[in-house]
């Protein structure tokens, strides 16, 4: 499982996902980081303001500046969501504050939380190369499950419909 928190095999900024959203998952995730009590900042370009709800975030006018949400679960962990569509969930993560089993255990945590919250498998794929996620919460198995083979870069056989047996957290 090393191999999927490399930065050099899977980018420094993996894309993490949760297909099939909608206002109401992106208005969860919302509420979730703000009664978790993690540090957040939201901001449209350059400026920051209060949290807005989910509806006026995403029925932004075309042309208007980007939002982004940043959330630190924990002290020197960032999380970058990207609210620019309703249908999917999109944020990422910098695997270089992710080195060792105390930052792996708090990754996984997070994204539990997420996916119990909404339901959902939350899917990690490598940096732009979305379609092949390499692991994932389960919310059946309940835990964060490997989809590809940890041994190799990037296989290709992400399936989130077969969760390996290999492990997960």
């Amino acid at each position: 499982m090393k191999n999927f928190f490399d930065p050099n095999l899977m980018g420094a900024l993996p894309d993490v996902r949760v297909e099939d959203a909608s206002v109401e998952d992106w208005q969860a995730v919302f509420d979730l980081v703000q009664a978790q009590g993690w540090r957040w900042e939201y901001s449209e370009g350059d400026a920051v303001s209060p949290l807005p709800s989910a509806a006026d975030v995403l029925a932004r006018p075309a042309g208007a500046e980007l939002p982004i949400l940043r959330v630190w679960p924990v002290p020197g962990v960032l999380v970058n969501f990207w609210p620019y569509a309703a249908a999917e969930i999109d944020f990422d993560i910098d695997l270089r504050e992710l080195q060792g089993q105390e930052r792996l255990n708090i990754l996984c945590g997070f994204f539990a939380a997420i996916g119990r919250r909404l339901g959902k498998w939350v899917l990690m794929a490598p940096e732009g190369d979305y379609q092949h996620p390499v692991l994932g919460f389960d919310v059946e198995a309940d835990r964060v499950v490997l989809l590809a083979d940890p041994r190799l870069p990037s296989n290709g056989q992400g399936d989130p419909g077969v969760p390996s047996t290999a492990g997960g957290c």
